[in-house]
């Protein structure tokens, strides 16, 4: 089912002719409304005149991730608080998150972009979607929900976690439809079959997958154990949430973009030139219909490419690969996202913890395990003594328990995320010698 026949199959050059439409609509309603983009065009010496169509879009400046950091909370906003009735966050690299904004229409985008999703996924008016995402600040719960409410399905907002539950619910309440991450969904597998529940009993027949990256090979694996369709869905909190983009169950080769609503670019990561169909590069969107927080020329971060031919589903929207990769150095941890600096800034609020350590990512039972090892100062070292590491005195056992406890505690609450903590002697941790710090090792191998 096509849930939106209209856009999801206008030909190439109407496409392109909503697209221009909105884009001059949106280049006049920043530039007048917030003054974050009238410096941009200033400084690139354009107005609002000079963009007539899509193909001007290069003549834009580019928007970051630090310009939302830097206009913390709310002034990117491009309208006033009273209009704004509903916000999200996702963290950031420094203790404040990325807020976003959403005024009534832009819920109803969202909805709609959702429903598109869930439509792409195989639900159809009528199923019932059991939604295994967080519910909260996020947007990855209560966007999926409104999508599916709006749709006409009936929703089992389950949230994460919670594996009992959530099987006991896959075999009571027998919905068609599931959303979750695919780390998750394996666990899920897994568990089904441990307890001798036989697949073909349930009801459930897709699984909406997302928020971290997975392979073809995963895929496989998912299907043939849960005996479903798997599908990628694609978002970020700051074009809109989850809804950017989706695999169609039929074909899933590429996520369909909703381009009416998101105007998708790949540019080269390092020149932010344009690159052609086909190439990976960096992902960027432009919103061409939100309202409270408009981006224009939005750096993702995430590597891809793009492709613009039809699909055998019967959609004409662009479709993107899986992302291949980051531009910065971004992990991401069942779900949640993590900077290397975070765990720097939070390391270095502990006393007796130096500034060197390694982050060490690992899967186990098909979900992802972070270890952070960092080194303890030389004069906690010496003082506890060098055989602190080994077999040592109760006391100096005791010292060294309590400042890992200590660093654990620290790094939960920086990042949102439990980890395990190893400490190491001085001149454990890697070190440059003259290249890149390689800081984070990825053991995971996905599967």
């Amino acid at each position: 089912m096509i849930w939106n026949e209209k856009m999801e199959t206008l030909s190439r050059a109407e496409m392109q002719e909503l697209q221009s439409e909105r884009l001059r609509k949106l280049v006049a309603y920043v530039h007048e409304r917030v003054p974050f983009y009238q410096r941009q065009f200033a400084e690139a010496g354009i107005t609002p005149a000079d963009i007539q169509d899509i193909r001007d879009l290069t003549k834009l400046p580019f928007t970051r991730k630090s310009d939302l950091r830097d206009h913390y909370p709310f002034g990117l906003f491009a309208v006033p608080r009273e209009e704004v009735i509903r916000v999200h966050a996702s963290s950031g690299t420094t203790g404040k998150p990325t807020v976003v904004g959403y005024t009534r229409d832009d819920l109803q985008v969202w909805a709609e972009v959702c429903a598109r999703c869930l439509a792409l996924s195989g639900a159809k008016p009528g199923d019932w979607f059991q939604n295994a995402y967080g519910y909260g600040l996020f947007t990855g719960g209560l966007g999926m929900h409104y999508g599916a409410e709006y749709m006409g399905v009936g929703v089992i907002p389950v949230s994460g976690g919670n594996t009992a539950r959530q099987i006991m619910i896959l075999q009571d309440f027998q919905p068609d439809i599931m959303a979750c991450t695919p780390s998750y969904a394996l666990t899920l597998a897994d568990r089904l079959l441990e307890a001798g529940i036989d697949p073909s009993s349930l009801r459930v027949r897709s699984f909406i997958l997302g928020a971290e990256p997975w392979t073809e090979e995963m895929r496989q694996e998912l299907e043939a154990k849960l005996q479903v369709d798997a599908v990628n869905i694609y978002g970020l909190s700051e074009i809109i949430g989850p809804g950017v983009s989706n695999e169609c169950v039929e074909a899933k080769d590429g996520a369909h973009i909703m381009e009416d609503h998101f105007l998708p670019e790949v540019v080269d990561p390092e020149t932010g030139e344009p690159l052609p169909e086909g190439q990976v590069g960096e992902l960027v969107f432009t919103t061409l219909t939100k309202q409270a927080l408009p981006l224009i020329r939005y750096r993702t971060g995430d590597l891809a490419s793009l492709t613009y031919e039809p699909c055998s589903c019967g959609r004409t929207l662009a479709r993107m690969s899986r992302v291949v990769g980051r531009v910065d150095d971004m992990i991401i941890v069942r779900g949640v996202n993590v900077f290397p600096s975070q765990v720097e800034a939070a390391l270095l609020t502990v006393e007796h913890v130096a500034p060197h350590y390694a982050i060490v990512l690992t899967r186990e039972d098909h979900l992802d395990r972070m270890e952070v090892q960092a080194e303890v100062t030389p004069e906690f070292f010496n003082r506890v003594g060098a055989e602190v590491f080994g077999r040592h005195p109760f006391e100096a056992v005791g010292e060294i328990q309590q400042l890992q406890e200590r660093v654990r505690y620290t790094l939960r609450e920086a990042l949102g995320l439990n980890v395990a903590v190893t400490l190491l002697p001085p001149g454990q941790a890697p070190r440059s010698e003259g290249g890149k710090l390689r800081r984070v090792i990825d053991k995971r191998v996905l599967k």
